[in-house]
């Protein structure tokens, strides 16, 4: 495994899956997490996914600037574990940031990785159209954000009801 990309819904087992696989290697791991805790609530999920990893794994957190997070764990890590894209999109549209050009940036630093990285993104783009200019905004950037990363991922896996679809295989 060099790329892998996953993606699918809330709760598909997406995020389980990537780990599953990103575990499966030998060496050092680093979980590179996009989230921030604006409330109780998702202070409570980040905990939780903190305590998730074993003693393998070194948690960096990454809510604007990916790219760099990504590209300082490819030189001290074994293996590279993003969660999520999705989450980081949010934070750079809220925060006005260039999302095009970081998508580019993402995309690069990935296809170069000297080690194995497994990017996990919420598939958004099913559901009705949204009612909303920032949520039509979020879902085609979230559809462009995918398609760029499937394109430099030799393995696309879709999950649903915690079941893997190969939709792209190395």
């Amino acid at each position: 495994m060099n790329r892998l990309f996953v993606l699918g819904g809330a709760r598909s087992g997406k995020s389980r899956h990537a780990q599953t696989r990103i575990e499966a290697l030998p060496g050092r791991l680093a979980f590179i997490a996009t989230a921030q805790a604006f409330d109780a609530e998702m202070a409570e999920r980040i905990a939780r996914h903190r305590a998730d990893r074993g003693p393998r794994w070194t948690v960096l957190d990454a809510p604007i600037d990916l790219p760099a997070a990504i590209d300082r764990a490819g030189r001290s890590a074994d293996a590279v574990l993003v969660d999520c894209l999705t989450l980081w999109l949010s934070n750079l549209i809220l925060a006005d940031h260039d999302v095009e050009a970081m998508i580019r940036d993402l995309v690069a630093v990935v296809r170069e990785c000297p080690v194995p990285v497994a990017l996990v993104a919420n598939e958004v783009g099913l559901g009705i159209v949204p009612d909303n200019a920032l949520a039509r905004r979020f879902r085609d950037e979230a559809g462009r954000c995918n398609q760029a990363v499937a394109a430099v991922a030799e393995e696309v896996v879709f999950i649903a009801a915690g079941l893997p679809l190969i939709l792209k295989d190395a």
